[in-house]
């Protein structure tokens, strides 16, 4: 593959957004309308405590993404419940029109003592066009079991004839920074199906391989089908070191697939690296695959994990 880099979308900081927050516009995801795309992503505000606490906001855009129609200026979903898994924030919110709803499957996070988070997944119901979103309930459709112990999260969903497929990861271990004796996670990338999109079955295993050792860290991955194969870009980094060192930080990972269960690692051909002296010189995360004119998109976040914003680039070969 290769893409063209088309630049920096949206920086958060230049606007006025709802629930107080100024900063991030993480893990952008698009929802297409006939004459403009909306885009949703995962921003902070600072609780009483000077503690982040994540909400979901969006960005309207036209479809030759030059020019911001609107931002939201209202609550798109409320935080969760006190003692939820969601009841510190989301992060992020993947969308899925389906019939005359639009689903809404949660990356809900809470904090804990132990170690500093515990993710699940949950779902809520659009019945406006996507303007607010519901819950069906306080609690999450997909969480830790047997195998998949913690971290739940990162849900991206696709609707395969009569079945919902759910790509998301998992965590495998915590593991303790030697320098600064924090707890380091370590997560990797899990499928799961359902016939409903609330009870989900999983396939209970890694289905992308590492890359740089046994910790890696993947995240977030994005499934596309083209050319009768799917395709899923993701984001990895090191386990240790990924805060302080550009080479640990996180990058942008590729695998295909005939079946969307068995994945082939395939990082060669990503196409697309971080650009020196850039806004994701440092890193690249959080990727969104879509379709929109015909073309194939991919949004991402660059250096700080998307503090100022997320960029877009366009395939320009297959």
């Amino acid at each position: 593959m290769k893409w063209k880099k088309l630049g920096k979308l949206f920086d958060p900081t230049e606007h006025t957004l709802a629930d107080n927050c100024v900063e991030f516009a993480q893990s952008p995801q698009v929802l297409e309308f006939d004459d403009f795309v909306r885009i949703y992503f995962s921003t902070r505000e600072k609780d009483a405590d000077g503690k982040f606490i994540s909400h979901i906001s969006f960005v309207e855009m036209d479809k030759g993404f030059k020019k911001i129609i609107r931002v939201s200026d209202h609550t798109i979903l409320p935080m969760g419940a006190l003692g939820c898994y969601d009841e510190h924030g989301i992060f992020p919110m993947n969308v899925l029109r389906d019939g005359d709803a639009i689903l809404g499957f949660i990356g809900g996070w809470s904090r804990r003592v132990s170690v500093d988070i515990e993710t699940s997944i949950g779902l809520a119901i659009s019945k406006d066009d996507g303007l607010t979103f519901k819950r069906i309930g306080d609690g999450p459709v997909l969480c830790a079991t047997p195998d998949e112990p913690f971290l739940v999260g990162d849900p991206f969903v696709l609707k395969i004839k009569d079945a919902y497929h759910m790509w998301y990861i998992y965590g495998t271990r915590w593991i303790p920074n030697p320098v600064t004796a924090v707890k380091e996670r370590v997560y990797k990338i899990g499928h799961a199906v359902s016939t409903n999109a609330i009870d989900w079955i999983k396939t209970n295993r890694q289905i992308v391989a590492d890359k740089l050792n046994e910790n890696e860290c993947q995240a977030l991955p994005t499934v596309i089908f083209h050319n009768n194969e799917y395709h899923m870009a993701f984001c990895y980094r090191q386990a240790i070191g990924f805060r302080e060192n550009s080479a640990a930080a996180y990058r942008i990972g590729y695998a295909h697939s005939a079946d969307g269960l068995n994945w082939l690692r395939d990082d060669e051909h990503v196409g697309i690296d971080t650009t020196p002296d850039d806004w994701d010189s440092d890193m690249m995360c959080y990727p969104h695959l879509f379709r929109c004119n015909d073309k194939i998109y991919l949004l991402y976040n660059g250096n700080n994990f998307g503090r100022h914003g997320f960029g877009l680039a366009v395939l320009e070969n297959e």
